[in-house]
């Protein structure tokens, strides 16, 4: 295990912050972790704590109680838990109209791009029909069936998400979607709706079925259904620890893209990066939350210097510097020095971030190398933040180091392959002996027999 101001063989330093969360006070602002000379140990990467297991054991009974008192136990719970008391749970049309109406034309025109540019890309992950000819008379066809109804979660809070409709929305959409029904949280200041920017959002898009429900409430309503909401077979988008429990407790009634947790952003950068960027970059994610994880990885000890000066400046000047603060003092981020770049490209695979960026000489290169994050965005002029709202990509990524096993939402994340097979008597007939055979092996001789039972069928001669 490392230790704190010594160092030996293999034993990384680690340097806290030597400020307190939210202060103003100098000194280091983020914690520093020298791997130079060590062993990868994935251990000693930043990562924030989730404990999802602890949080199921606090949404199970209050899923129960959806299940069996609909949108009573919905309403209960948002009062409870967001003090909020509604008299239905469906947003009603005008408040969906009046919203657009009343949106900033400014914003209008930028989600409206922003919407332009994701039909583009996820347009283009559309898949197709395939059949394989297996045998002449034999084929198998891959058809890709999009899901019937999905629940698209956009979170409310801290922050207003209107990107997060567009992430959601556009993919089911461009999937074939057919059914699709939107839930945010209400809030008392919007007369208990979502945020009007929200709804407005909606509405653009063309989504008229929105619901006032937050949190593992809302995920159980749409999981097993209200006298309101219809229930669905695939629950996406991003959320608090709890919505995170609720996915995972209701995995199997639902299908669920991900458990996401705290926002992440990873950037592997040399001594030619900027460090009012990449100071620039971390802020921008640390700027979501008190455990959003920012994490620098450089073999440049000067960089380091650098960019620690830079976010001492650039926080103190941005509007959620206590958030920000605390985000980057906390053990889920840090600056991470490393012997070279062969030696950062290792660390930010094994990290797996839900964003990397990479600001090194030849960042293409080193971009087509990267092997575990949720999107990678190359040199300088491909901020995290772009992707966030008007790269065209989707920004609901797999966190936590998940990127390694799981991607991003997409239009296949609302596909179903199913393979259609296509015999004819002749093709049966000729493989016949072979499903007998594995059959029998396998100690399962009416499978076979299912076979023989078409056919006047004995043994072929010459094992044809």
């Amino acid at each position: 295990m490392a230790t704190i101001g010594s160092r030996g063989p293999y034993q990384p330093l680690i340097r806290p912050p030597d400020t307190e969360a939210g202060s103003e006070r100098l000194g280091s602002v983020i914690s520093r972790i020298d791997l130079r000379g060590s062993a990868l140990d994935r251990d000693l990467l930043p990562r924030a704590e989730l404990d999802v297991e602890a949080a199921l054991e606090k949404v199970r009974p209050l899923c129960d109680d959806v299940r069996h008192r609909g949108t009573a136990a919905v309403v209960e719970a948002t009062e409870r838990f967001d003090g909020v008391e509604l008299e239905r749970l469906r947003v009603p049309a005008a408040a969906l109209s009046e919203a657009l109406t009343t949106l900033d034309p400014a914003v209008r025109a930028a989600l409206e791009e922003s919407i332009r540019r994701a039909r583009i890309v996820h347009r283009d992950q559309r898949r197709t029909d395939t059949t394989t000819h297996v045998v002449p008379g034999g084929t198998v066809t891959e058809r890709w069936v999009p899901v019937e109804r999905v629940g698209l979660y956009v979170p409310g809070g801290r922050a207003v998400y209107p990107s997060s409709v567009v992430m959601n929305v556009v993919p089911a959409q461009e999937a074939g979607v057919g059914s699709l029904a939107v839930s945010s949280p209400p809030q008392a200041e919007f007369g208990n709706l979502p945020h009007p920017t929200i709804l407005a959002a909606c509405a653009l898009l063309g989504v008229d079925e929105v619901y006032a429900a937050g949190g593992a409430q809302a995920v159980a309503m749409f999981a097993y259904g209200t006298e309101e909401c219809a229930p669905v077979q695939l629950v996406t988008g991003p959320g608090n620890i709890y919505v995170a429990a609720a996915k995972r407790l209701l995995k199997g009634v639902i299908g669920i893209d991900s458990e996401a947790g705290p926002t992440e952003i990873a950037i592997l950068a040399d001594d030619t990066a900027d460090a009012a960027h990449v100071a620039s970059d971390l802020i921008s994610q640390a700027e979501h939350d008190v455990v959003a994880a920012a994490v620098l990885v450089t073999p440049s000890e000067a960089l380091a210097e650098a960019v620690e000066a830079e976010l001492k400046t650039q926080v103190s000047a941005t509007k959620h510097r206590e958030r920000i603060a605390e985000a980057l003092a906390g053990r889920q981020s840090g600056i991470v020095l490393v012997d070279g770049l062969e030696h950062g490209l290792a660390v930010v695979n094994a990290y797996a971030a839900e964003h990397l960026e990479i600001q090194t000489e030849d960042a293409a290169h080193w971009a087509s190398r990267v092997i575990n994050a949720g999107a990678v965005f190359v040199g300088p002029y491909a901020p995290v933040s772009l992707g966030d709202y008007a790269a065209g990509s989707n920004h609901v990524l797999p966190t936590g180091g998940c990127a390694c096993h799981s991607s991003g939402l997409s239009v296949q994340s609302f596909l179903r392959g199913i393979h259609v097979v296509d015999y004819t008597k002749e093709a049966l007939a000729d493989v016949t002996h072979h499903v007998v055979t594995l059959a029998e092996a396998e100690d399962l001789p009416a499978h076979g027999a299912a076979l023989k039972a078409r056919f006047d069928w004995k043994v072929p001669e010459s094992g044809k």
